[in-house]
């Protein structure tokens, strides 16, 4: 705990670090705020009871942050932009072109998320109609006339463009990865509600489930610290070199290969594919012809929160978006190049390729490992209604997932600019 808190005190200490969490902590404010503003036309109380009923609604529900249950401006959330990201990245593996650019640094990168945010304006409105036609399915919203549907859908694909600017703020003039903190601060949001379900529903069980409700979230708050933190140490081992009349080199380091190198970007990619055969699903059902409707209505049935298949596919989503995305951020090519550069090598292999498959070899070792243990936190909440009989605990284990890991990864990042200032110090 202190490791986590001695931080932030710090970083309050540091006027530039503090103008930054005083920012990052506004632009809460406003996302929180535009989160209870919502669309006209909504029946907000047979809402409400539809999310009551339906897991697949509430799971929605607490990744948009509690927007979706108020139907506001904001109610699709970020789940076009991580749709487009998800696309994106994909499609640099498929385009020569895409690939290159995403070697050209940070002109490159910031080329991709101009496309990515192009892409994400026509994802929000498809999704718009998506989810009026799920709501006009279910008695909650009335037929609406072409021109008030129009506005219904811009207003919502604003409100995603909006969300993606605020996001994008923070990471520029706030702290930390924007896109994260806005996840993280829109299930904190819904937080309170969830705790109070599970306080209402933990009363009514028996005493051994409550202490089985404790254990699980511990060792889960636990596992995911350790997991996030575990490092492969790789020895590096630098040649002598003499200049002049100087040497240099002779020393000896470790490259630190995380056992979670994609952090919570897998989990939140899968959530956004895992939900979209039951969301087409519900907007095919209604199609009049029996076949089709008939097949919808298996595929939601199938895709249930509650389903096996919902699970596995859940979990396998899991496990190929980590090494997926292990793959993208994490080149072996280029960390072999950049310690051969540098005159090192890894005792008992050789530089270049060798180092490199080397690398390659532990990493897709150790990856397993985190990808293994991200799915089981993924479909664990589903694994503990069946044992403790605690309905609420929807998403219990990936919300925890996703707090804890931004919460270390921003703690970190403060850390490190209070470490930039005080050799800035140094230097003056």
């Amino acid at each position: 705990m202190d490791k986590i808190l001695s931080p932030i005190i710090n970083a309050f200490k540091s006027r530039e670090i503090r103008k930054k969490i005083l920012f990052t902590a506004f632009i809460f404010f406003v996302f929180r705020l535009f989160a209870h503003i919502p669309i006209p036309g909504v029946d907000i109380g047979r809402l409400k009871a539809l999310f009551e009923q339906s897991e697949f609604l509430g799971l929605l529900d607490i990744f948009s942050g509690g927007t979706l249950i108020n139907f506001s401006v904001m109610a699709l959330g970020l789940n076009p932009y991580i749709n487009a990201s998800i696309i994106l990245q994909l499609l640099t593996m498929v385009f020569p072109k895409l690939e290159a650019l995403s070697k050209e640094g940070e002109f490159g990168r910031e080329k991709i998320n101009q496309y990515t945010r192009f892409l994400t304006i026509p994802l929000s409105a498809l999704q718009s109609i998506g989810m009026y036609a799920l709501l006009r399915s279910q008695g909650v919203i009335d037929n609406l006339p072409p021109l008030t549907l129009l506005t219904m859908i811009i207003t919502m694909t604003a409100g995603t463009i909006l969300l993606m600017w605020l996001g994008e703020l923070i990471s520029e003039f706030g702290i930390g990865n924007g896109i994260s903190l806005i996840i993280f601060a829109g299930i904190v949001g819904r937080l309170p509600v969830v705790l109070g379900q599970t306080a209402n529903i933990v009363n009514q069980e028996s005493f051994f489930n409550i202490i089985i409700f404790g254990i699980v979230g511990l060792l889960v708050v636990a596992g995911i610290v350790f997991i996030n933190e575990a490092v492969r140490q790789i020895p590096v081992t630098y040649a002598k070199r003499i200049r002049g009349n100087k040497m240099y080199g002779g020393s000896s380091s470790y490259l630190p290969l995380r056992l979670n190198q994609a952090g919570v970007i897998p989990i939140i990619f899968a959530v956004s594919i895992v939900l979209l055969p039951s969301l087409f699903g519900r907007f095919i059902e209604q199609i009049p012809n029996p076949i089709i409707s008939g097949i919808a209505r298996s595929v939601v049935f199938i895709f249930s929160t509650q389903g096996i298949l919902y699970n596995v596919f859940y979990f396998l989503l899991v496990v190929g978006f980590t090494y997926f995305y292990t793959a993208v951020t994490f080149n072996p090519q280029k960390i072999a190049g950049e310690v051969q550069k540098y005159g090192g090598f890894i005792p008992g292999i050789r530089p270049g390729s060798p180092t490199a498959n080397y690398l390659n070899y532990i990493l897709t070792r150790i990856t397993l490992a985190g990808a293994i243990f991200l799915g089981t936190i993924a479909v664990m909440p589903s694994l503990a209604q069946r044992f403790s009989g605690i309905a609420s605990l929807t998403i219990g284990g990936t919300g925890i997932l996703i707090v804890v890991s931004v919460v270390l990864e921003t703690v970190k990042q403060i850390e490190s600019q209070l470490l930039t200032r005080s050799y800035e110090g140094f230097l003056k």
